[in-house]
């Protein structure tokens, strides 16, 4: 009796036990996302746990309710979902599949996986749905970034690569040509700079979904970097699939860039094409191509497609070497300043002179002022140029002051990059206050350029100059941004009349009304007057007569070198006439 009532207490304690395990994973699985259908093998019966009432719409509990489960999930998935619901059907004790559900809201894994048990006997089936939405979203994100520009939703610069690089291949197996176009929407920094980084970014994104409109299985499209995107064309006739693609993106051009503020903005395109595999022989060096050839479309005057030829390449490698050697000119003393006079119209007398750099370059001799400036402002050695110019110019004039104790007009020609550089009003004084010299002998040229920047900071400069007694002169005025305003409401001392006015003044009716009028103005306004580029004698008559105050040029005297201008200082008188050497060349 007392073994029966043991093994009773024990068989209790036993269930007791069993079913606080039961209560636990009850608990674990109610608790979790998850939902989970167990199948056994011996009976009919399904048992529903977890998550199943949220994810099916009808309840499985018999094993042929088991095809309506897959209701939960798009029609897509109906066939698959079978073959993974019966792993067993090929050799297998586990399988797996990602669905998404039928209102496409959310995503799950479903996971199969046959229960052990003796040799022999059927075995139990436990099959999970795990809810992965906020994974496939995290690796949907990470997809898009990997591959796609966030801006424009065209590919990215990385993944643009990847595929002109399968392209090529291809190309090489079909005995085919690919071009890549490199577009470059022109003065983008200034819509930047006028409108705002949001106007700009609308751009943007309007133009790039206007370049993915024109994609298809031959052609791709990605956004390269802030203004820059480029296009692939797989052709067997590369040169014209690329006119074709140009044609389509200035039909676009044609037409504004309509806003969500209401404005509309037009914009050109400089492009650049490079064909694969004329141009080059890999994906990198293409683009590289491309890129150099853009480049020179756009010193063309943009708004313009140009085709890689070899020569393009030859020029610009020239000028990448030249730009390298630019670097280590001043360091190396390889720059001269030479000084070409300036002479008053009435009487010859010299006013003055315009210090000109001049570049020796060891293994070129002597580079052209038009070659090398446009590169130093490019990279901005220009502003350590600059500094060199003001510091041998002055030096050089504090020694001429003493030596023949004259006093003349000395003319600095300042970059834009140098006059904004911070830090530029002190070294002009400081330059000047260091070598003793006057600041009334000292005149800085700038050009129309600076004058359209920020007002304020422009003016506070100008004004700190002159109150300081340095002259300011307005070089090239009639070429740039000309405007009335500025001789108003900047304060300036000179203006010089460009030479491609005086090459023309004799033989073109509307170059001579221009010219007299900015004379006529200049005189009104109490500006003195330089005409630079005279060559003549016939066009020194003419300007002269005109009312033009300072004659430079050719015909009374070239570019000189610090030893042969102080030979011209030697004879100088504040009484007599210099003489003038009178030739008649071509600068």
């Amino acid at each position: 009796m007392e073994d029966a009532r043991y093994q009773l207490d024990l068989l209790k304690a036993i269930n007791q036990k069993l079913n606080q395990k039961e209560r636990m994973y009850l608990a674990l699985i109610s608790t979790s996302e998850r939902a989970f259908l167990y199948i056994p093998a011996d009976r009919e019966e399904v048992v529903m746990l977890g998550n199943c009432s949220t994810l099916f719409p009808h309840p499985i509990r018999l094993q042929r309710d088991l095809p309506r489960a897959e209701e939960a999930f798009g029609s897509e998935y109906r066939e698959k979902f079978l073959q993974t619901l019966y792993p067993e059907r090929d050799g297998l004790d586990r399988s797996e599949l990602e669905l998404e559900t039928e209102d496409h809201r959310s995503w799950y894994l479903m996971r199969v996986q046959l229960v052990s048990e003796e040799r022999g006997k059927p075995r139990d089936k436990v099959v999970s749905f795990q809810n992965i939405t906020r994974q496939k979203a995290l690796n949907s994100e990470l997809y898009y970034m990997a591959y796609y520009d966030n801006l424009t939703g065209l590919y990215n610069r990385n993944y643009f690569v990847s595929l002109l690089g399968q392209q090529l291949r291809r190309a090489d197996e079909e005995k085919c040509s690919v071009a890549v176009l490199m577009v470059d929407l022109d003065e983008f920094k200034k819509l930047n700079d006028s409108m705002g980084l949001i106007v700009g970014d609308e751009v943007l994104q309007q133009f790039g979904s206007f370049l993915h409109s024109l994609e298809d299985e031959q052609v791709i499209a990605c956004h390269m970097t802030n203004d820059v995107y480029a296009v692939s064309a797989y052709s067997p006739v590369g040169l014209h699939a690329a006119e074709s693609i140009y044609e389509r993106i200035r039909e676009r051009l044609s037409q504004p860039f309509r806003l969500s503020t209401s404005q509309s903005i037009k914009m050109t395109a400089s492009v650049g094409v490079a064909i694969y595999p004329d141009a080059a022989s890999n994906v990198l060096d293409l683009l590289n191509c491309a890129e150099i050839v853009t480049y020179r479309a756009k010193q063309q005057g943009k708004d313009r497609m140009l085709i890689f030829e070899a020569p393009i390449l030859d020029t610009f490698l020239q000028s990448v070497e030249l730009e390298n050697r630019l670097k280590t000119a001043c360091a190396e003393g390889q720059f001269e300043m030479y000084y070409q006079p300036q002479y008053r119209s009435g009487n010859r007398a010299l006013r003055g002179a315009e210090a000109l750099i001049r570049w020796r370059d060891g293994k070129n001799g002597m580079i052209s002022p038009d070659v090398f400036i446009p590169i130093a402002e490019k990279n901005r050695s220009i502003i350590e140029i600059g500094k060199f110019v003001l510091e041998e110019t002055i030096r050089q004039y504090s020694i001429w002051s003493e030596a023949f104790g004259c006093h003349f007009v000395l003319s600095i020609n300042i970059s834009p990059l140098q006059y904004k550089a911070e830090g530029f009003v002190d070294l002009v004084m400081g330059t000047i206050h260091r070598f003793g010299v006057d600041p009334a002998d000292i005149e800085l040229e700038i050009t129309e350029g600076i004058l359209i920047d920020d007002f304020d900071a422009v003016s506070r400069k100008l004004n700190i100059l002159r109150n300081y007694g340095i002259r300011i002169s307005l070089d090239d005025f009639g070429t740039g941004y000309s405007s009335l305003a500025y001789l108003k409401r900047f304060p300036i001392d000179t203006l010089k009349v460009d030479k491609s006015f005086v090459d023309t003044v004799l033989s073109d009716s509307s170059t001579r009304v221009i010219t007299e009028s900015i004379l006529s103005m200049s005189r009104a306004l109490g500006f003195e007057t330089v005409a630079e580029g005279v060559e003549t004698e016939n066009q020194y008559r003419y300007l002269h007569s005109a009312g033009c105050d300072i004659i430079q040029g050719y015909y009374l005297g070239r570019p000189l070198p610090a030893s042969d201008f102080e030979k011209l200082l030697s004879s100088f008188s504040r009484e007599e006439e210099l003489p003038v050497d009178g030739m008649d060349s071509k600068e």
